[in-house]
């Protein structure tokens, strides 16, 4: 008797394959059994029902006590064979031992609940020879399978990777568990948990009833196992129902029986689903469910080492508040030791929510939270805890200071509060004198310099006196945050003296604490060289640190770096996809839009790159975007700068001049000029534009000023193409030919291909503007450019520059004079006007970038839109082939 096992859809399978020849007229007719096996609910009605319909021919379903018609091939059926009376499992014995050809038998039962285990046709089950017998053990289903049935039943909205695996864990896999789930979510609104649908009503029945089938004295057992809520060896069931030795087993045994518990491959017994569990608890009296939490919290705690968040469980139950406190602290310390401080502080969280909590326990957990809450991902309910204790009068200054600290860094870097952050450190700083260890965190905190509050003067004076104090503490965990912090202050200024500090960071220490902070620091760098231009270094940097932070438990700096490597990808031209990789990290930063602001910003510039530039400005300046008063310096510059083209785009040069002069004011009052980089060359055009070459000089010359001694290659091309801007609009075409020339040059070897391109075209746009020599290298220049604008899916830069190159062609080169035939194709110029159409540029933005008439242009769209059968301009986007959108 071969043993099966599998899906439904497997069994279909093995049916087709193993019944059909009994059932086929023109076969032997060899008799065939197949056993259908599976625990209640597991699936075996539907598996039958899938098996009459599959199997052709003659089918007749009959109960337990029927007989074969005994003519022709037939199929006979019965199901729930654990419940047929004696007489009818004595007749269906009585056929299948000497069946009649062409015969096949399907029978399902559950085996927990047979009179004799093993055996569904009783004690004196013998099967002849000429009878094949397969059966078919159904089992729980698989993560993937409740997946299916949960897109089914809930549509791809709702059929959330979360959700799935949370059904699969309450219903155990038990398929109609699952079903019955489903059915209940249904009905619920999309906000509705899992923990908020109870027992279904089906599986409380069941459970119910087995546990009632258990005599009262051996039910205590099965009480015990849903008290423990987990599989349990005999032993520990014993214990927590106060069942030894001999009344343990037998009490056990006779749980098994009544199929009230179920047997696990490890020498283990309980429910087949927690739910199943918590229908037994809800029907336990209060009492006695107290007295079996009390066993289970001391049996748990004989363990080593101790499970503290389920003896935190058991003692809370009980009614002890001191031993659940104690249990709480124990296990949230301990996954802050492992690096699981995003599960330390939602077991906090609760604890603190969950009542009354005495003033120096509160106090306490409150302190371990909030350092586990820095290191995790944002969360409302801690920023609300920490809030309202720090406001309390009563709490001594040394621990006001410590929750104020890491309040302040959940602020700045989970919440994207920045001012209110800072603020709360300046004060945890003078409630922590005389305390080096959390003092010298704040100092260093407060010496990160991205924020606009402060002067990178000030951040460097911060980071000096963080680094004496932390010298002074002997802490190593606090050594390496300051050291951490000390090389992004140091990078983001473009000190060279901070790359040989990145290698004396504490990659390998044994404490977990050192490693986070190494991540972090890593991370952070990472960052900085971005800004700087060392686009290389910061993807090995990237690499080290995001790893590193996944192995240390580390999630909110592993955000952080996942952020900055799309901000890489832009900055070196590896725009396919990334708008995507951009788009599916800010919908996973959901209520976090702040860790999403480097997504966002580089959303916007792909957007203006290709003239949708309604969506740019969303991305930039909409609801969560970074505000560009408050929020990273190095942000509101690179959006100022793209606000400031977009502006020069739609002629604006009064509006692109105001942003320029607040921008401008915003990052000299910061003092970090290789963070211009993005700005300088648009806000020195603007200002020019506008008339105001005084402006346009000064801010060239201090740009260049604050980049003296500074390592920042990214920095120094821009300053190139500054230069090149002023000399342009200054009527020194030559010189600003070789700048522009030198810039694209510099860009080239970072390598920043978009900026090169931009660079080099200005380069080739004086020099044939001088008209000077021959024009042939200069339009190769704008050819090369347009080319590159194209493979990177920049739409209207590659439209700007061939309609520049269109006016230098060489004449022989040109089209000859008359309308050439394209039919019912697009034309170079209607394809180039219904792309820039589909971006969501107006006919006057078209025409301005083109160098065309609006009359001209909404000749080219009415044209493109008969021949392509659309309708709409937005519908364009869709018919012009693979994009670059």
């Amino acid at each position: 008797m071969p043993d099966g096992a599998g899906s439904a859809e497997d069994a279909e399978a093995t049916l087709r394959g193993r019944l059909a020849p009994a059932l086929d007229p023109r076969g032997d007719g060899r008799p065939v059994l197949l056993l259908v096996e599976g625990a209640a609910g597991t699936g075996k009605s539907r598996l039958v029902e899938r098996l009459v319909e599959a199997v052709a021919g003659t089918v007749r379903r009959t109960a337990p006590g029927g007989s074969p018609a005994g003519a022709g091939p037939e199929l006979l059926v019965a199901e729930d064979v654990h419940r047929a009376p004696a007489e009818d499992v004595a007749r269906l014995r009585a056929l299948l031992a000497d069946p009649p050809p062409h015969l096949a038998c399907v029978l399902s039962y559950r085996p927990e609940e047979l009179a004799v285990p093993g055996l569904p046709l009783g004690p004196d089950t013998d099967f002849p020879a000429r009878l094949a017998v397969v059966r078919h053990v159904l089992g729980p289903l698989g993560v993937a399978e409740v997946r299916r049935a949960t897109l089914t039943a809930l549509g791809a909205d709702r059929c959330t990777p979360d959700l799935a695996a949370g059904l699969h864990r309450l219903s155990g896999g038990v398929a109609q568990t699952v079903a019955d789930l489903l059915d209940l979510l249904a009905g619920q609104p999309s906000a509705v948990g899992l923990d908020r649908l109870g027992t279904p009503p089906r599986l409380d029945v069941l459970t119910l009833r087995r546990t009632a089938a258990v005599p009262e004295e051996h039910r205590r057992i099965v009480l015990a196992a849903a008290v423990l809520d987990e599989p349990a060896t005999s032993h520990d069931l014993g214990v927590v129902a106060g069942l030894s030795g001999r009344s343990g087993a037998d009490a056990l045994a006779a749980a098994l029986r009544a199929a009230a518990l179920e047997e696990r491959d490890d020498g283990r017994y309980g429910f087949g689903s927690p739910l199943a569990a918590a229908a037994v608890r809800r029907v336990t009296a209060g009492p006695v469910r107290e007295a079996l939490h009390r066993r289970a919290a001391k049996l748990l705690a004989r363990r080593q080492p101790v499970p503290w968040e389920r003896v935190a469980v058991h003692r809370r139950a009980c009614g002890d508040e001191r031993g659940w406190l104690v249990a709480v602290e124990r296990a949230a310390g301990r996954f802050e030791e492992a690096g699981g401080q995003q599960h330390a502080v939602e077991l906090l969280e609760s604890a603190l929510a969950t009542g009354p909590v005495p003033e120096q326990a509160r106090s306490r957990l409150a302190r371990l939270l909030a350092r586990c809450a820095v290191v995790g991902l944002r969360s409302d309910e801690t920023l609300k805890v920490l809030r309202h204790i720090v406001a309390d009068p009563g709490l001594p200054p040394a621990v006001r200071g410590e929750i104020r600290l890491d309040l302040g860094l959940l602020l700045c870097n989970q919440m994207g509060e920045v001012m209110e952050g800072r603020d709360e450190l300046a004060r945890a700083v003078d409630d922590l004198a005389g305390e080096p260890v959390p003092l010298a965190r704040a100092m260093s905190a407060l010496a990160m310099p991205y924020g606009p509050d402060a002067s990178f003067a000030e951040n460097v004076a911060w980071i000096e006196r963080a680094v004496a104090v932390a010298e002074e503490s002997g802490d190593p965990v606090v050594r390496a945050a300051v050291a951490a912090n000390r090389v992004s202050v140091l990078l983001n200024g473009g000190d060279p003296a901070a790359w040989p500090l990145i290698e004396r960071l504490p990659r390998d220490s044994d404490l977990i604490g050192c490693r986070q902070q190494t991540s972090r620091g890593l991370c952070n760098a990472a960052d900085a060289v971005v800004w700087l231009g060392h686009y290389e270094k910061s993807r090995d940097l990237l690499a080290e640190g995001v790893t590193l932070a996944a192995r240390s438990g580390a999630v909110y700096a592993e955000q952080t770096g996942r952020g900055c490597a799309l901000v890489v990808d832009w900055a070196t031209g590896r725009w396919a996809g990334l708008a995507e990789r951009c788009r599916a990290f800010v919908d996973e930063s959901g209520d976090m839009p702040y860790l999403a602001s480097d997504a966002r910003m580089v959303l916007g510039l792909l957007a203006l790159a290709r003239g949708e530039w309604a969506d740019a400005l969303d991305r930039l300046t909409g609801p969560d975007a970074a505000d560009l008063d408050t929020g990273p310096v190095p942000i509101s510059a690179t959006v100022s700068g793209a606000l400031i083209r977009l502006a020069l785009a739609h002629d604006d040069v009064a509006g692109a001049a105001a942003e320029a002069a607040v921008a401008w004011k915003r990052l000299r009052a910061k003092g970090i000029w290789a963070w211009a980089a993005e700005l300088a060359p648009w806000a020195v055009e603007a200002a020019l534009r506008a008339g105001d070459t005084a402006a346009a000089s000064a801010m060239t010359a201090e740009f260049a000023a604050g980049l003296d001694g500074r390592d920042a290659p990214s920095a120094d091309a821009a300053l190139e193409w500054t230069r090149g801007v002023l000399a342009e609009h200054t009527g020194r075409t030559a010189e600003a030919a070789a700048r522009y020339e030198s810039s694209a040059a510099a860009y080239r070897s970072l390598p920043r291909p978009y900026h090169a391109a931009l660079t080099a075209a200005g380069a080739a746009r004086c020099a044939l503007g001088g008209e000077q020599g021959d024009s042939g290298p200069a339009v190769a220049l704008l050819t090369d450019s347009a080319t590159v604008f194209d493979a990177l899916g920049a739409t209207w830069d590659a439209a700007r520059t061939r309609a520049e190159l269109r006016h230098h062609q060489p004449a022989a080169e040109r089209r000859p004079p008359g309308r050439p035939a394209y039919g019912d194709a697009l034309s170079p110029r209607e394809e180039e006007v219904a792309e820039l159409a589909a971006a969501g540029m107006s006919n006057r933005e078209i025409a301005a970038t083109l160098h065309l008439s609006p009359r001209t242009v909404e000749q080219h769209v009415a044209r493109a839109l008969q021949k392509t059968g659309v309708h709409s301009r937005q519908q364009l986007g869709r018919v012009l082939g693979p994009a670059s959108r």
